[in-house]
């Protein structure tokens, strides 16, 4: 059977995001095996195609993040909400994720909003992508959900950024963040955190944490 979209608006301070979504968490197709051979089952495979609540809070972020003269990198985009706020303010914006379609979803959300295309890369975090180069900003939401996601993602960042950089993830509360604040002190990187100052429309306040971590050459 053929996927199930379904179509929404995020409305933001001074901007409205379209969004093609799958359906629901029931949508599935996987007929070649790309994604199972990538590691994503069949239970996680749909997660990347709708909005969580992470996300949004990571877009919101963005709404006023000072752009000027940074290069930002989003990991593990999923549908890409962060990304295409972003792009609507002109940002130097690229986008990873590990999904087969996530790139797919995201060229055609940004035709959606009529704006410039997202360089994307489809890429696991151990994957050794030179060609990706160094970053200002790299920015995340919900990307700390397995233990051994800690030594994956630091070791990406150190490969990934710039020696003055900042790095913005917004995470739910999965109880990771302590030992991976520890990994980035350990990279030279100051450390902060702080609630969100709340979402909008008909989520429910956010209960999780803004995780903010800066180098300085």
């Amino acid at each position: 059977m053929p996927l199930r979209v379904r179509y929404q608006t995020i409305e933001f301070d001074s901007v409205d995001i379209h969004l093609c979504t799958l359906r629901d968490k029931q949508q599935f197709s996987d007929h070649l095996g790309e994604a199972e051979s990538m590691g994503i089952s069949s239970a996680q495979w749909s997660l990347f195609g709708v909005v969580w609540e992470s996300s949004e809070v990571l877009a919101t972020e963005m709404q006023h993040f000072d752009i000027k003269n940074k290069r930002i990198l989003e990991l593990g985009c999923g549908i890409g909400l962060a990304s295409l706020l972003l792009n609507s303010r002109h940002a130097d914006i690229t986008a990873t994720d590990i999904h087969p379609l996530a790139g797919e979803f995201l060229s055609s959300n940004v035709r959606l909003n009529r704006g410039r295309p997202i360089p994307f890369l489809r890429t696991a975090w151990d994957e050794n992508r030179k060609g990706l180069g160094l970053f200002d900003v790299i920015i995340g939401s919900d990307v700390l959900y397995e233990h051994q996601h800690i030594a994956l993602l630091t070791h990406f960042i150190s490969l990934h950024t710039k020696p003055s950089c900042e790095i913005i993830l917004v995470d739910p509360g999965r109880k990771m963040h302590a030992p991976f604040s520890k990994a980035m002190v350990a990279l030279g990187f100051s450390h902060s955190q702080r609630k969100a100052c709340g979402n909008k429309g008909e989520l429910s306040p956010f209960t999780g944490q803004i995780l903010a971590y800066r180098r300085v050459e």
